[in-house]
């Protein structure tokens, strides 16, 4: 009799841990993890630093990437600030180079007045780096090589000065080029400097998608995802393309396991209900990643 009451414990205890894990199944990318990015200047509500950071806190969200938005700094250092009072972390910051206003040797005033906040911080940002298409246009593979390398050394020495690591990130055009980015990687051969690739500038290089996979896994530091369709639009949220869980499990097949990033990016809807839906598309990744991995 006892022998039976112990089985039947036994079976009753392995129902409900079954039951449990299949409710609560793992999360392939954490959602309490990732990092919300373009959500400055991309919100309808045009909200101040203290109120994105406490709308972040009520979604649970502990990171968000730093882009200057509409184009003033006046608050950036303040934002910093506001976000470290709230134990929210800012691991990374776009700078963005025209060679209208940017050579080497020679910044446009507001990405002086960045780099210049940057030596004022306590916590230091990854920067995020990638240039305009007009850089290249009237060059040919071998000249856009050799000044983009010359202009991300410059740029490097500039971010050794103010304490933050560097990475290149895929915009459009010639720099956009995953293949041109690895090369500008493998010619400089220095570790510190990784590589943000941005599904949202990914669509030209879907049909390829496995063979850059590898190409760049080594050398990331930062994915930020979106559904992806060939034809765009450019910006959607995750789960309602057609190619971002294959793209995703590429990079997971190369040894790629995250930080991964979000998107807000859309300038005429409320940021927070942007990021729900991505949060939401995460949700059905994860199923999905977790479906494929019982088969």
């Amino acid at each position: 009799m006892k022998y039976f009451v112990r089985c039947a414990i036994s079976l009753l205890l392995l129902a409900f841990f079954f039951a449990c894990t299949s409710k609560n199944p793992k999360e392939v990318i954490k959602v309490s993890e990732v990092l919300p990015w373009c959500i400055i200047g991309f919100d309808s509500w045009d909200r101040t630093p203290h109120q994105r950071i406490a709308m972040l806190k009520e979604m649970g969200i502990t990171k968000y990437g730093f882009n200057k938005g509409k184009g003033d700094l006046s608050t950036m250092l303040d934002e910093f600030e506001q976000a470290k009072e709230n134990h929210i972390e800012i691991p990374s910051i776009f700078l963005w180079l025209n060679a209208n206003r940017d050579s080497i040797g020679g910044l446009s005033a507001m990405n002086r007045e960045l780099l210049s906040n940057l030596g004022k911080l306590d916590s230091k940002p990854a920067i995020w780096l990638s240039f305009s298409n007009n850089f290249f246009e009237d060059l040919d593979q071998g000249q856009s090589m050799e000044l983009s390398i010359e202009m991300v050394k410059y740029v490097k020495t500039l971010a050794d000065e103010v304490g933050c690591k560097l990475a290149l990130y895929n915009h459009h055009g010639w720099f956009g080029n995953p293949h041109n980015q690895v090369e500008i990687l493998e010619e400089l051969d220095e570790a510190s400097i990784t590589m943000v690739y941005n599904f949202h500038h990914a669509h030209e290089y879907v049909d390829e998608f496995p063979a850059i996979a590898e190409k760049i896994a080594p050398y990331l530091s930062y994915v930020n995802l979106n559904g992806v369709k060939k034809e765009g639009p450019q910006i959607l949220a995750i789960g309602q393309g057609d190619h971002e869980l294959e793209m995703i499990r590429q990079l997971i097949k190369e040894g790629y396991n995250g930080p991964w990033g979000i998107l807000g990016h859309i300038k005429t809807e409320n940021v927070q209900e942007v990021l729900k839906r991505n949060i939401d598309g995460l949700t059905l990744i994860n199923n999905k990643l977790n479906a494929r991995e019982e088969k």
